[in-house]
Formats: C-alpha cells, structure tokens, sequence
C-alpha cells in the first residue's frame, strides 16, 4: 500500500499542484516566510502579502535589519500579529546567532523563535529535502479520513499519532513531493465539506471512502469559546493631527497603534456614548464639538468578536489625555499611514480621511 499510494500521490501531484512561488525553490529563507505567512491564512489571502515580502525584505538580512513598526506595518490586514513578531524576532536571531544561516535538520530547526513542528518539518523537507513528514491541518483531513482515526485533531497530544502515520506513508525518494501532494490534496480535493473523492488519486486506498464516513472526520472535539467585546473609539482631533497609542501586551493587535478607547461590558446607543463622553475623555463640553458617531462596525477574529463605534471629537485646544488612556502621541494623517495599525481602524481612517 505504501509504495502504491505515495506514487500515485506524486504523480497526480506534478499533474495538477498550483503553480505558487514557494514550490519553485528551494530557498529556506523564502520557505519559512511563506510557512509562517499561511499559518491562519489563505493561499489566496496570502500570496500578495508574500511577494511584498520578498520585494521589501529579499533575504533574512534585509528582515533582521528592518524595524519591528514597518514589518508591522507590511504585515497588516493579515491578523495573528504574533507572527509577525516572532518573524522578525526569528530572522535577527537566524543573523545573530547561525550566521544568517538557517539550521538544516527537524530539531535544529525547531531551536528558532516562532518555528514549531509543523514549520520545522516544512523547511527541513522542503529546503533541505529530510524525510520528515509535514502535518498541518489539511494532511490531519486527509490522514483521518484514509486510516478512521478517531483521535482529537485539536488536542496536541495526538499529533504524535498522525505524525506517525504519515511516516508509515513517506517514500525514500521524493519525500518532499510526498508531502507537498498530501497538503495539496486536502487543500484542493479532500476538503472539509463534500470532499471530491471521484478525483482523488488515492481513494481506493480511503477507509473513510469505502464506508461513506468522510464527513465524520476528522474529529474535533474542542469548541473555541468566543468573546464579545464593545469598543468606543475616541477619534480625538486638533489642528488636522489625531491621538495615537501603541497597544500594550496581554490583548489582541499588541505593538499595533489603535485610538483612546473605552470598552463597556455591552453595547451602548447613541445617547448613551454621548452621556459618557465627558468622563471618557475628561473633556468639558465647551472644549469639543462633536463631528459624528460612526455606525456599530462588526470585526470577527477566531476567538472574539469586537463591535467598534468611532466617536469623532474636535476639540479646541491640545489634549491632555489621562493616564487611563495610556502613553498618547498627535500624529499628522501622512505620519499615521506609515504606523502598523489593525485592519478596524485602518478601514475607518480610510472611509473617514482620506
């Protein structure tokens, strides 16, 4: 079975795996970015994001050498922003500490900051051609659905399980394209809903096929649970510059720079937010005028889900923000664009300045 089906697999894959940038090489460097780049994002999504990458940072050098703000900033729109950190963090610690050499084996690999098993096995196989094999969540798919396994995707203490059996599959040659097929064939033909089994290489070899249970697997038991969080934004503004500050660790968007903000325990109307602006901003009525109150905007991340009002406030004389609102700085419109900032706010200063 073994060696049939890993043949097949390849085969079908040098017929029909998407032409994408990261395939064509063998560079670590750009291997690890585009690795680190489809973590939580689309294939789709991703690949405008890694071809400015590349234009702006050619090597890891370039990265190493770049400030964290404008990595940030480059990065924005892709959420997960700890990413992008760790990007940074790992490109540095590749230049300082190996040379700006990247380590070539599964465990040295996995000494570096941000690089866990699933990357490791990526660059190690796919730069360096180990035979190691790469278990992200579409060969998780496809694993369970050939051998029925029943195990928890989502508890981290079956990874083992899978990594195992996609081992048992890996050939002595052309590992590499092994692995590659088996993410292509749960990105492209083993999906999550009504998989296109009629076209798939290997499913005569499928349990899940053969008893018509693809639907049940893989098995997920954990739910996420979701956070629901009111944001009002104070969108302070005097002589054409506005209020800007840095957010701090321990919450979502950290290092990015968002408005003052208030956030409430519910969602509150119009009169409401008028009402409270006063104690939000420690602003007398006669020192503001208020320009409008956007809308409720909905912005969806994976574990929360954020409802934001802009509260858009003139005021007549420099602000002098309270400690509660943290450290603030007045930014002109041009030196705001080049801030790394979240997609919520960047789409409000677009609509609303620009």
């Amino acid at each position: 079975m073994t060696h049939q089906l890993a043949e097949k697999l390849i085969i079908w894959y040098k017929k029909h795996m998407r032409p994408l940038p990261w395939r064509v090489t063998s560079d670590p460097y750009k291997i690890w970015l585009s690795e680190i780049i489809l973590q939580q994002t689309r294939v789709k999504q991703g690949l405008p994001y890694f071809e400015r990458f590349i234009e702006k940072y050619p090597d890891v050098q370039a990265l190493a050498a770049a400030p964290v703000d404008e990595v940030l900033r480059l990065w924005q729109g892709l959420g997960y922003y700890s990413r992008a950190r760790n990007l940074h963090a790992c490109a540095q610690m590749i230049v300082a500490e190996y040379d700006g050499k990247f380590p070539e084996d599964y465990k040295g690999l996995q000494k570096l900051t941000g690089v866990g098993k699933y990357t490791a096995a990526a660059i190690a196989s796919f730069a360096f051609h180990k035979p190691v094999p790469v278990v992200d969540g579409n060969v998780f798919r496809v694993l369970s659905r050939l051998f029925e396994m029943e195990q928890d995707i989502a508890n981290t203490k079956n990874f083992q399980t899978f990594f195992e059996a996609s081992a048992s599959l890996l050939p002595e040659k052309e590992s590499d394209l092994y692995n590659q097929a088996m993410m292509e064939l749960g990105a492209t033909t083993c999906t999550p809903s009504k998989p296109a089994c009629l076209v798939c290489p290997i499913e005569a070899f499928c349990g899940a096929k053969e008893k018509g249970t693809q639907e049940k697997y893989p098995v997920k038991l954990k739910k996420v649970k979701v956070r629901n969080r009111f944001f009002y934004y104070l969108v302070i503004e005097y002589q054409g510059q506005l209020y800007l500050k840095e957010r701090g660790p321990k919450d979502i968007w950290q290092g990015l720079f968002d408005f003052p903000l208030h956030e409430s325990k519910n969602s509150l109307s119009e009169e409401e937010i008028m009402e409270q602006i006063e104690d939000w901003t420690h602003l007398k009525k006669d020192s503001f005028e208020i320009e409008d109150i956007s809308a409720p905007i909905k912005h969806i991340l994976t574990h929360q889900r954020i409802e934001a009002r802009f509260i858009h406030l003139n005021i007549h004389q420099e602000w002098e923000a309270e400690a509660d609102h943290g450290p603030l700085s007045a930014y002109s419109l041009e030196e705001i664009e080049s801030l790394p900032k979240p997609v919520l706010v960047n789409n409000y200063l677009s609509e609303k300045f620009n």
